[in-house]
């Protein structure tokens, strides 16, 4: 896929009244069981009628067909695309018609002015990632956050979890997330630096489940991320590494 492909129409219709300030974009496969949590948590972010969701379903409509009959105050779009992280996010890139483009994972909650405070990155930089948040007390989890945020801020490298912003014309100059396995969070932002762009990390943080590391306890779990994030960096291919990542089970 070309992600700007057909992006010259779409640009002219951003000057259109009605067109939306903010595209939230947000990935699924198989959540029939957060979706619904996952919008109506962004239904009570401030200035969510500036916005539109643009649901990116990789499971031939499992997800999006589960979403309830709601008074949403923002525009939903439910896209259907094939599998793959990477693959749907530019699915619903290609689908979104505002000037700023959210990335929000659906177990990921973002800070009420989540909205406000993108703008205002985006006025300074062309892209940015919230601080990470970990939806957990444990202290090992914990440590594993502290140090991820210290991680991200050294490198510019986010993840996925921090749900990541940009300015329209700079995801479409990239040519938008690599179609791969996995990774396309760390090689999206490589790219970016790659060429001389660089990632704002705000303090505001994300707040993430912590349900990957319930299934396989948090020491395998944080242990295989920087394990997978080491060998994808020392070039690895994401084909092999993705055998080391198991779909979540809850």
């Amino acid at each position: 896929m070309t992600i700007g492909q057909g992006d010259q129409n779409r640009r002219e219709l951003l000057s259109g009244a009605g067109a939306p300030r903010f595209s939230i974009v947000v990935p699924v496969y198989r959540e029939q069981g957060l979706i619904n949590r996952c919008l109506a948590q962004v239904n009570s972010l401030q200035r969510i009628r500036e916005a539109e969701v643009i649901v990116a379903d990789g499971d031939g409509g499992s997800t999006v067909s589960a979403i309830e009959d709601q008074s949403f105050t923002f525009t939903l779009k439910k896209v259907q695309s094939p599998t793959g992280r990477g693959v749907q996010q530019n699915r619903g890139a290609a689908e979104a018609r505002a000037e700023m483009l959210i990335f929000l994972h659906v177990d990921t909650r973002i800070p009420h002015n989540a909205l406000s405070l993108v703008e205002d990155a985006l006025r300074r930089f062309a892209a940015g990632a919230f601080s990470l948040g970990i939806d957990s007390s444990r202290g090992f989890l914990k440590l594993g956050e502290r140090l991820a945020n210290l991680r991200s801020k050294i490198t510019r490298i986010p993840y996925g979890d921090q749900a990541l912003f940009m300015r329209r014309d700079a995801f479409f100059s990239l040519g938008g997330f690599q179609e791969i396995p996995l990774m396309e969070d760390v090689a999206l932002a490589l790219e970016l630096r790659k060429r001389g762009i660089p990632i704002h990390i705000l303090r505001e943080k994300t707040c993430t489940s912590d349900r990957r590391w319930r299934d396989e306890g948090a020491v395998r779990g944080t242990v295989r991320n920087w394990m997978i994030y080491t060998l994808f960096r020392i070039g690895v291919s994401p084909d092999r590494l993705i055998g080391y990542y198991r779909p979540h089970t809850s």
